[in-house]
């Protein structure tokens, strides 16, 4: 049953508002994505730093876009130069960690954590020098790992004597990673962070466009939110682009079933009920 209305809910977003595609999903290439200084400003910067052998981390509230970055950083890396691996940290012992890198790297993910490192960092050497292609490793939600688990990025990316880059480590997760970078277990860490990006939440007029961006790329021809509903929208969200898509595309559907050529203020209220508790 859910099955089908949500499949009602898209042929009559679609249909009723003349859109070749349902607007605000998560499914969106890179190239569509909505550009915007904060975003493409830190891509031109990571990007800058890996080519350089140099890690960093991105830090963000949830929904406000650090995922998209990391995304925008590994299109922009050719694979003929680069071995980029995206992997989300979760509850994960130190050894499992490693065994995670070695399978994304290439390399052998069994044995006891000091050989598991060791067969990361052979691995690393063996890109750089057989394959001329260098190793990055883009590592999300960062905030939820266990400190002991980030204080092994440090021996990873120690090479000959900490001596030379070969590893390029990009950190990305929400406020408690600042946190957890300032504490004296993770000074060497921090250390090696050239740069530590960060992201906010939308203005309200940034929201407004965002809006009017996502709506074009389906193929609105006209204004579909009035200017209380983007109001409305704003005030919800703050700005959050996860919870904008979520709200924005409900929203839509409430105006659809209704038989409205705009979304007002009134049905941003009703979809708001409806998808946060």
């Amino acid at each position: 049953m859910v099955t089908r209305k949500a499949t009602k809910d898209r042929v009559d977003v679609c249909t009723h508002f003349g859109l070749h595609h349902l607007p605000f999903t998560r499914e969106i290439a890179i190239a569509d994505c909505w550009h915007h200084p904060q975003y493409d400003g830190l891509v031109d910067e990571l990007h800058e730093l890996v080519e350089h052998r140099l890690s960093a981390a991105v830090i963000a509230p949830a929904g406000a876009g650090k995922t998209v970055v990391l995304r925008a950083l590994r299109e922009a890396l050719p694979e003929a130069r680069y071995r980029t691996h995206y992997m989300k940290v979760t509850d994960l012992s130190k050894r499992d960690f490693c065994r995670e890198i070695a399978t994304a790297l290439g390399a052998k993910a069994s044995g006891y954590y000091g050989a598991l490192v060791r067969n990361i960092q052979d691995r690393c050497e063996a890109l750089m020098e057989q394959e001329s292609r260098r190793p990055v490793l883009l590592i999300d939600e960062c905030h939820d790992a266990r400190p002991s688990v980030i204080a092994v990025l440090r021996v990873i990316a120690n090479f000959e004597m900490d001596s030379r880059l070969v590893v390029s480590l990009v950190l990305a997760g929400q406020s408690p990673l600042r946190t957890a970078l300032r504490r004296d277990t993770l000074e060497d860490v921090a250390r090696r962070l050239a740069l530590i990006g960060t992201l906010r939440l939308l203005s309200r007029e940034e929201t407004r466009d965002y809006l009017e961006h996502r709506l074009r790329l389906v193929g609105a021809s006209a204004e579909l939110f009035d200017h209380h509903a983007i109001e409305a929208v704003y005030e919800a969200t703050q700005g959050n682009l996860r919870a904008i898509d979520s709200l924005a595309l409900r929203s839509l559907q409430l105006a659809a079933a209704a038989g409205d050529s705009v979304v007002d203020a009134r049905q941003v209220t009703n979809a708001r009920a409806q998808v946060w508790p």
